[in-house]
């Protein structure tokens, strides 16, 4: 088996925004957080650290993030020298699930597209709302179920707590106390820039190392995720960014499954 690290670095090598949304709804979501000069932010798996980056140079946010993938952390590092903001964000090599070094309180809190890191959305808005200042926002990217998925979607996509539908997620986030305010959802075509363009990454890898050891793996990787993401995944998956906010105390959480 190939490293999840080790296709990800390869397919996702052009890849600023880690996720499928686009540059223009990265934005849009720093002006839902009313972001602006000395806004604190955390971002739990920050991967190549665009939007903190993008933050700190369009609203004078100030930020850390936090990932696992040193590869990623150096091409956030030199995107903030980039955009002229190393001095507003600060990268740190960790578990995103156990950040030994954060301290204090944070105006935003987001972990976009990695809530394994929690055991599912659940878990992962628990862990978040330790570093949460009492006003501040929790943004977080997670799949949902466009319509049911075949079992082998399930099986291939769900561990511990699994993805609901739109209406499950709240559900979700209810039960936790907190109130959905926002959300961005990525389009078809989102979707496809984000995958598609991981072929032609792979591809590209692929004519400039034929002899690599592990290139008939990144090979079979590659063509079993086109396939599945054709044949299912592009009707069934959605992703969304939700924006979330300690819910009013007067009125009860809603248990998750409830309606």
């Amino acid at each position: 088996m190939v490293s999840v690290f080790r296709y990800h670095e390869i397919s996702e090598e052009s890849h600023r925004i880690m996720n499928p949304i686009s540059f223009e709804k990265l934005l849009v979501l720093g002006d839902l957080c009313r972001l602006g000069a000395g806004s604190r932010m955390l971002d739990l798996a920050c991967g190549k650290g665009e939007m903190l980056c993008q933050f700190a140079e369009r609203f004078g946010a100030v930020g850390v993030g936090i990932d696992v993938n040193l590869p990623f952390l150096a091409d956030a590092r030199a995107r903030a020298v980039d955009l002229g903001v190393e001095g507003s964000v600060t990268f740190v090599e960790g578990d995103a699930s156990k950040p030994l070094a954060v301290s204090g309180l944070f105006d935003v809190v987001s972990c976009i597209g990695a809530t394994w890191i929690g055991g599912g959305f659940s878990g992962t808005l628990r862990m978040m709302r330790q570093w949460l200042a009492p006003d501040g926002t929790l943004l977080v990217g997670e799949v949902y179920w466009q319509r049911e998925p075949p079992q082998s979607l399930r099986d291939t996509y769900e561990e511990g707590e699994g993805f609901a539908d739109l209406a499950g997620t709240l559900q979700r986030a209810e039960a936790g106390g907190l109130d959905l305010v926002e959300m961005v959802l990525a389009s078809a075509d989102d979707w496809d820039r984000y995958s598609a363009s991981q072929w032609l990454n792979v591809a590209d890898w692929l004519t400039a190392n034929p002899d690599d050891p592990d290139a008939p793996k990144i090979r079979e990787t590659r063509d079993t995720s086109r396939r599945r993401y054709l044949a299912e995944e592009r009707e069934c998956l959605g992703w969304g960014v939700f924006m979330l906010r300690a819910g009013d105390p007067a009125r009860p959480a809603t248990p998750a499954g409830v309606t």
